[in-house]
């Protein structure tokens, strides 16, 4: 009896302990436990877990970096970038984050480009890094991460290209033995993985919400079973939610012991199938009906609609007491400067990735009320009150090299901001440029200082602002020295253009094409434009797209705007391919002026092609 006793001793103070180490707070983190299912009931040390966040595809790895000149758009994000996305998730009341899911290196593709898995049982780890700085600042925000292994689709290498490792296609992925055993390790390399800064393994992490078996994986249900039952043999911490989206959820998933989670998600085309807002709510209560009581169940991604749409599908996520619901998608600061940016291929030419917290250059898909609307129901969801918005904090400028290329770190929820120039680091200060916005335009400058005098030198700052006030003033970046001024057209009007001739039209859409500039313009054969300038003309450069071959313009220069010389040019190519997104061939220009005099700088098109960028530096200081 005393033996016996003694065993149940035993075995109470190793349950306490690990209960103990399981709810203890990880270094730097803000979570007590991990997310548990209770019924179809997400819960956490607080009671039920309910959310209305977004999707931020790009949090880990980035797909977006697309400056004029850069032929490699996939980027790491730093921890500037995953700090601002998840201070922007957090300031508007969001509880989880969904990434997209590890990339994988596709067939012939450059070998620079930083994919996670590399080969079969192969994996980057400066790529996995960046998912342990991912994983260390949700910690210290609060904020949940849903976790997909692989994608179904091409975009980011997926199944297609795992299955290219071994010589076989995409369907025999859901079949081929070899190939699951590559899922697993796959799987593996991430849930068993210690953090490189934190220290903690990724099984013990309590920043992971679930682990989703893949995104949108239209697979076999019997897979679905395989890789959840896979999982949970070396992660009993975490929940696992199916990857399969479509509705109706399948009745397997609803009933195998391994499957936590089940979701949906909803967009008005899907499949080549037109589906309007109310017939996507009455999908979503239909999935609620079924998971009741079996499985938790949230909405994974929706997206594409418009306002009132998005809040009948968020009162309907409510209504239903349903887990949660994440719209598509969130996009944030560049550490270059402005923000990344993604325009769908399925939002109608339309719908972008949001930038908090909304901005005019979103006002085509409503993105300011949007977000306002995200947040508002964020807060209700929690049954919060909404809180105040916060100031922002200090931007961070830029190294300035040319004070017509001016940019800063932007702050999370800043609205606009405000650039001050001295003649002395303490000042007295001016205003240089006031209510700036870092969204307006694409892998730009963010600021171009018109009102400077040629031959002085100046010191700059920035301070940021919303509604509720403004930030502490940011570093300090000086002396940079004026040699000549610049005229930038970012071709959104022809208030700078002083004459033109011919069929000339400023384009918009189709900005993935263009690398996300949104504002081009567009000319035929004959058509030109003419620049006039304070002489001397000192430089030019000119930013252009082609939709098929290259088709040069024709430069010239004047002093009197009458005649006209030609001038010779320079040309630099940055195409790599047409890509997935059908890309136009990017063509930067450059010349410089011949004479002292030249004033006027006229460009002729010769072919089709689209202008997206203008600089005349001019005005030489001797």
């Amino acid at each position: 009896m005393k033996k016996l006793i003694v065993l149940l001793a035993t075995m109470a103070l190793i349950v306490s302990i690990a209960h103990a180490e399981t709810s203890a707070l990880q270094p730097d983190s803000r979570f007590k436990t991990f997310i548990y299912a209770r019924g179809d009931k997400l819960m956490d040390e607080t009671g039920e877990f309910r959310f209305i966040s977004f999707n931020v595809p790009c949090l880990h790895y980035n797909e977006d970096n697309m400056p004029f000149a850069e032929m490699n758009p996939w980027r790491l994000p730093d921890e500037f970038e995953i700090n601002d996305a998840l201070e922007s998730v957090r300031q508007m009341g969001g509880q989880v984050a969904r990434i997209y899911t590890l990339s994988v290196r596709r067939p012939g593709e450059d070998p620079n480009i930083p994919r996670h898995v590399i080969g079969p049982g192969k994996f980057n780890e400066e790529a996995y890094k960046s998912l342990d700085m991912t994983l260390a600042i949700a910690n210290r925000k609060g904020i949940r991460i849903i976790f997909p292994f692989i994608d179904n689709a091409r975009w980011w290498g997926g199944i297609e290209a795992c299955a290219a490792f071994r010589g076989k296609t995409r369907e025999d992925f859901w079949t081929d033995p070899e190939l699951f055993e590559d899922y697993k390790a796959i799987v593996n390399s991430v849930v068993n993985r210690t953090n490189s800064i934190t220290g903690v393994k990724y099984r013990d992490d309590k920043a992971i919400l679930a682990w989703e078996t893949g995104n949108e994986l239209i697979c076999p249900p019997e897979w679905t079973v395989k890789a959840a039952a896979y999982i949970k043999s070396i992660d009993q911490n975490h929940l696992v939610m199916d990857g399969y989206h479509l509705t109706p959820v399948r009745d397997l998933s609803l009933q195998d012991k391994n499957i936590d989670i089940v979701t949906t998600h909803h967009y008005p085309v899907m499949f080549k199938v037109a589906i309007s807002p109310a017939e996507m709510i009455e999908q979503i209560k239909k999935t609620a009906a079924l998971a009741r009581g079996k499985k938790a169940y949230f909405v994974g991604e929706f997206g594409f609609i418009p306002t009132k749409d998005v809040e009948s599908l968020l009162d309907a996520v409510m209504d239903e007491k349903i887990s949660g619901i994440l719209i598509w998608s969130l996009r944030f600061h560049d550490r270059d400067g402005g923000f990344y940016c993604h325009s769908e291929p399925h939002g109608g030419d339309k719908y972008k990735a949001y930038h908090w917290p909304g901005f005019t250059s979103g006002n085509a898909f409503d993105e300011t009320n949007v977000l306002s609307l995200m947040r508002q129901k964020a807060f209700e969801i929690r049954n919060m009150p909404v809180p105040a918005i916060e100031k922002p904090a200090a931007p961070v400028l830029l190294d300035i090299k040319d004070v017509a290329a001016i940019s800063w770190q932007g702050s999370a929820g800043a609205s606009g901001y405000t650039v001050e120039r001295a003649e002395n680091p303490n000042g007295p200060r001016q205003i240089a440029g006031d209510n700036i916005s870092d969204a307006e335009f694409q892998y730009r400058p963010l600021f171009n200082d018109t009102s400077v005098k040629i031959g002085k030198s100046y010191y700059y700052r920035v301070t940021a602002h919303n509604s509720v006030g403004e930030s502490k003033p940011s570093n300090i970046v000086g002396p940079v020295s004026v040699t000549c001024k610049t005229l930038v057209d970012e071709m959104q009007d022809f208030k700078l253009i002083s004459n033109r001739e011919g069929t000339l039209s400023l384009e918009t859409k189709e900005a993935r094409k263009f690398k996300e500039d949104m504002h081009r313009l567009k000319g035929a054969t004959g058509s030109s434009i003419i620049y006039k300038v304070e002489p001397p003309i000192v430089s030019w450069k000119v930013y252009s797209f082609f939709p098929q071959a290259v088709s040069d313009f024709n430069f010239y220069e004047s002093a009197d705007g009458k005649n006209f010389e030609p001038v010779k040019l320079s040309r630099h190519d940055y195409f790599t391919g047409k890509g997935d997104y059908n890309y136009c061939l990017p063509v930067l220009y450059t010349g410089t002026g011949i004479g002292d005099d030249t004033r006027y700088l006229k460009i002729e098109y010769t072919g089709e092609a689209q202008i997206s960028r203008v600089e005349i530096k001019y005005g030489q200081h001797n």
